[in-house]
């Protein structure tokens, strides 16, 4: 790990290396107050959350987020207690963004955001979600709004983009998902800029999980008993996020794509270089900093024909490789879209758990 002095001092490591010689921006996946700063002092200039890591960031300081529970559930004595636990997300969210303000201001309004996600359990409601997501956007100048890329979500999508809200797309793992995210984006933009509104000062960002479509296709290979070589597996994830980033610019979508959900070095070395944003856990950052590794452009190097080829042996790898590979009615059906919503659903519910034994506590 880069000694704090490093981390402070802006000392020339791996990330900075980077974030100060290429267009590639590097985002932290965690809402966690250490964690972030930290990450600030190596380049990062946003962060990503989402109920898993809003979890851990409460378990991270239980003591103090139990305190503040029990003084919300005094001060809404009928709130629920899903209301009460999403009013903690909402403050953890919040202590990162303040952190982001002086970078939300240097890079004007296109980098320095804090990503909070819509509620799961709203996923069947574009309408729910688009409100919420215009919610929370009204909590700070620099919250950028999480939903999902399921067929209701594409149209959530749109809807919060023309009201205004800045969205990272999330529970996207391929091509398709991206693309008709981007899309869903532009036309939201369309709309705001033909009412005479200045879309100038935005940041949309489309995420790829890279690491979860590699986790599915590897289920995938060991449940049909294919005979792949298993380095291949792990480009699947970079093979999608290179290929979503050369379609945004042949088509001219301003939303920029994200790699998130690490899993491997690849996931970091193959994708600098271009105008996206990557966003690895704090964990892999720490990694990627201890590398000693020279970041070098690659993202616009394709992923070499055979790993491709080996690839392509897979359906579900052609359905997240292919430009329409997917419908928007497959989104919702996909395996890594399935256990992604189910692990988020999880949270929630661990969220509720935790609050629950705080106001009623078991005898």
């Amino acid at each position: 790990m880069a000694s704090a002095t490093e981390a402070t001092s802006g000392a020339r490591t791996p990330l900075r290396t980077m974030t100060e010689t290429t267009p590639t921006a590097l985002w932290n996946d965690s809402a966690d107050p250490t964690e972030l700063a930290t990450a600030i002092g190596w380049g990062a200039v946003g962060a990503t959350c989402n109920p898993v890591i809003a979890l851990a960031a409460i378990r991270g300081d239980q003591a103090r987020w139990e305190a503040r529970i029990a003084e919300i559930a005094a001060e809404r004595p009928t709130a629920t207690e899903s209301e009460i636990g999403w009013l903690v997300v909402e403050e953890v969210s919040l202590e990162a963004a303040r952190l982001l303000e002086p970078v939300f201001a240097e890079h004007r309004g296109r980098n320095g955001r804090c990503s909070m996600q819509t509620d799961p359990r709203l996923r069947r409601s574009a309408t729910a979600l688009a409100d919420q997501a215009e919610h929370f956007a009204s909590l700070a100048p620099n919250i950028i709004v999480k939903i999902p890329a399921t067929e209701v979500g594409i149209e959530a999508i749109e809807e919060a983009t023309y009201r205004g809200v800045d969205i990272n797309v999330t529970v996207s793992f391929t091509v398709p998902q991206a693309l008709a995210a981007g899309e869903a984006i532009e036309r939201g933009l369309r709309r705001r800029e033909a009412e005479g509104h200045d879309v100038s000062g935005t940041g949309p960002v489309v995420t790829i999980m890279v690491g979860r479509l590699d986790d599915w296709l590897k289920e995938v290979v060991a449940r049909d008993g294919l005979d792949i070589d298993p380095a291949h597996l792990e480009w699947a994830g970079v093979a999608a996020v290179k290929r979503a980033y050369t379609l945004f610019r042949e088509r001219g979508l301003r939303a920029r794509v994200l790699a998130a959900a690490y899993r491997n070095q690849l996931q970091w070395t193959e994708l600098v270089g271009g105008d996206l944003v990557l966003s690895p856990p704090f964990a892999w950052q720490q990694r990627f900093q201890e590398s000693g590794i020279e970041p070098t452009p690659r993202i616009d190097e394709p992923v070499a024909p055979e790993i491709i080829a080996s690839l392509e042996r897979i359906e579900d790898f052609r359905r997240a490789y292919e430009p329409d590979g997917m419908s928007p009615a497959e989104f919702d059906t996909f395996g890594a879209t399935r256990k992604t919503l189910r692990q988020f659903l999880a949270a929630d519910e661990e969220l509720d758990q935790l609050v629950r034994d705080v106001i009623t506590p078991a005898p």
